[in-house]
């Protein structure tokens, strides 16, 4: 065999080039030629007829690698119809089918379903394969219930009109002090509020204002010892109780002994309850009675005792008893400045007409002392609940600088009465001439106030 010359290797821009071959003569290879087929040359030839085969499909300037023409597009399919559901048997079923929803893009290609368009026709072919099978027309639904007629309107009382319903909401200027400067200077822009002890003062005015309803009420203010200011209590409180409410609040001075009730209190009373006993089928008018009662410059009035003691002992039970009777039918409530001690004359009366009891005691210790004993006296007597109710009022207006513990004093009548109120010393009080609330100390006044509250909260009990 002889050896083929090689060429240099070319680029491929192309088929690779196919070396030339020198046939060989028939007969001189193959199959009966005597010259066994090389192997290589077989596997040579065969590789040659596959190149010369894609010479001849490729154009001229093609190849393989050649890029052909593009194809055109294919032609679009025709829109599928949309997909039948087999009609749904409602009358068979029993129940309506529930429809479901199916998000947008999913593969089955339907969003959310409705039953609007749907339903009815699930319900028309339904109807109409019951009419086919001789079932005859589905019952019409019963008609809805005609709805219930409109209930008259109430008409509204008079009452309803109120400043709270009609108006607008007003803004309440701070009560003093800098929070109602600083309003002020700022023309009404800049409202702080009031402080927290003027809030607890609304709430103890709105506690003293309460109705308390019909009938009269009785508070008799009491003492086991003279000069502890029992009378100073009393105007305290009915000034206090006669400012904060809208009816009528009386004290009666009914101390057997020369009373000052009158002179602790403003105005100047002319005639006396002794006098109004005498008088008092006459009285058939509150204008008559209130020319027996003094009331100026507040809106407490006062019945004064006699300054004549000789003439105050003819003052009794029974006299108490007529004048009382003759106040419940104009006051709400009556205050008794009763006597020194417990066994007079009157205390019978006054305790049984009692509907709560107001207990002075000195802060020293032989007055908490007689004062402890007084609740005694109420247990011993039958008037357990009067002291169980009892108000004391630990009054502090002497101001004789011994060292007193007060908190002890006030913590010993807490496990004995209601509540304890003290008062705190006063130059105003201390003078012993007309109370006016105007000149007290505001810790004074607060007290003042407090006690009142305490007495409405217990007549309402």
């Amino acid at each position: 065999m002889s050896q083929e010359s090689t060429t240099p290797e070319e680029p491929l821009s192309g088929p690779p080039a196919v070396p030339e071959r020198t046939p060989k003569p028939a007969g001189t290879t193959g199959p009966g030629s005597g010259d066994p087929l090389d192997p290589l040359e077989a596997l040579g030839a065969s590789v040659d007829d596959a190149f010369a085969h894609v010479s001849e499909e490729t154009p001229e300037g093609g190849g393989p690698y050649a890029e052909r023409p593009a194809e055109p597009p294919l032609p679009p399919l025709p829109p599928s119809p949309p997909a039948q559901e087999p009609a749904y048997d409602v009358a068979a079923a029993g129940a309506p089918e529930i429809a479901t929803w199916e998000p947008e893009g999913s593969r089955s290609g339907r969003g959310p379903s409705t039953r609007s368009t749907e339903f009815p026709a699930r319900e028309a072919a339904a109807r109409a394969r019951t009419e086919s099978s001789g079932a005859g027309p589905a019952p019409a639904p019963a008609p809805a219930p005609a709805p219930a007629p409109a209930a008259a309107e109430v008409p509204e009382p008079a009452a309803a009109l109120t400043a709270d319903r009609l108006l607008e909401p007003r803004v309440r200027p701070p009560a003093g002090g800098w929070r109602l400067w600083l309003y002020r200077a700022t023309l009404g822009r800049v409202n702080v509020g009031d402080s927290d002890a003027e809030r607890l003062r609304r709430v103890t005015a709105h506690r003293i204002a309460v109705p308390l309803g019909e009938g009269t009420r009785y508070v008799p203010v009491l003492s086991r010892k003279g000069g502890v200011g029992k009378t100073t209590v009393t105007t305290l409180l009915g000034m206090a109780l006669a400012q904060g409410r809208e009816d009528r609040v009386i004290a009666l001075d009914a101390n057997p002994d020369r009373g000052t009730l009158s002179d602790r209190s403003p105005g100047k009373a002319r005639h006396t309850a002794r006098q109004l006993v005498q008088n008092r089928f006459m009285v058939d008018s509150f204008t008559k009675l209130s020319s027996y009662a003094a009331r100026e410059g507040s809106r407490l009035d006062v019945l004064a005792s006699d300054p004549d003691p000789h003439v105050a002992l003819a003052f009794d039970d029974a006299d108490y008893r007529a004048v009382t009777d003759l106040l419940s039918k104009y006051y709400s409530i009556v205050l008794t400045d009763s006597g020194t001690g417990m066994v007079h004359s009157v205390m019978k009366g006054t305790l049984e007409k009692a509907h709560a009891v107001v207990l002075v005691s000195g802060a020293s210790v032989d007055e908490a002392r007689l004062a402890s004993e007084t609740l005694s006296w109420l247990e011993a007597h039958g008037r357990e609940d009067l002291a169980a109710r009892a108000i004391v009022v630990i009054n502090q207006s002497l101001h004789n600088g011994r060292a007193v513990n007060v908190g002890e004093i006030e913590a010993h009548f807490r496990t004995r009465a209601a509540h304890v109120v003290r008062l705190p010393y006063d130059p105003h009080l201390a003078e012993g001439s007309r109370v006016d609330l105007s000149l007290l100390q505001p810790a004074t006044r607060d007290a003042a106030y407090e006690l009142a509250a305490l007495v409405v909260d217990s007549l309402r009990d």
